[in-house]
This record gives structure tokens, sequence and C-alpha cells, in this order.
């Protein structure tokens, strides 16, 4: 679509009867309706399209930041590991998160 710059014709506007201008006026409204009519499709489009896109940037951000959770989770754990035994890692996550929600109240 030619992106073009159209001024009113601003002799017969001024010089118009009151039926010529109002005449003037629906056919710019129709103009303007046939427009919106061709750019709303393409407008909902871009939204989609651009929806997808921020989707997709969410998705791999979230995906970085679970793999660098996930290595250094499993670094933390291997250490854990070689301190404690099976059975200390297994309650010790529970010991903490009840001596956290008592301290905080």
């Amino acid at each position: 679509m030619p992106n073009r710059h159209v001024l009113p014709p601003w002799e017969f506007l001024l010089s118009a009867s009151r039926n010529s201008l109002q005449s003037y006026e629906l056919s710019r409204l129709g103009h303007a309706a046939n427009l919106r009519k061709e750019v709303a499709p393409m407008l909902d489009q871009w939204v989609e399209e651009t929806a997808s896109a921020l989707l997709a940037r969410w998705l791999l951000e979230h995906q970085g930041r679970e793999a660098a959770s996930a290595s250094t989770n499993g670094a933390a754990a291997s250490q854990a590991e070689n301190a404690n035994s099976a059975s200390d890692n297994f309650f010790a996550d529970s010991a903490r998160a009840q001596n956290g929600s008592r301290s905080a109240t």
C-alpha cells in the first residue's frame, strides 16, 4: 500500500454548499472504513506474530535459567553427597523449611 499524503481540496471545501460538504464527509468516512477493513486483519496478524515471538523469547530465557539452576543445583548436590549420607540429605531440606517458617513468625 503506497504511503501518500493527500491534502484536502481547500478551494472546493471553502466554497462548497452544505450538501456538498456532507457528501464529501460521507465519502471520506466510507474510504476510512474501507481502509480499516484492510488494516484490521493485518494488525491482528502482527499482534499474533509478535506474541508468538515474545513467547519463544520467554521460553529461551526460561530454559537458560533452568539449565543454569540445574547445573548449580547439581554441583551443590554432589558436594552435599560427599559431606552427608543419603538420609541426611533427604531430611535436611524439610528441616530447613521448618526452621525457616518458625523464624519468620
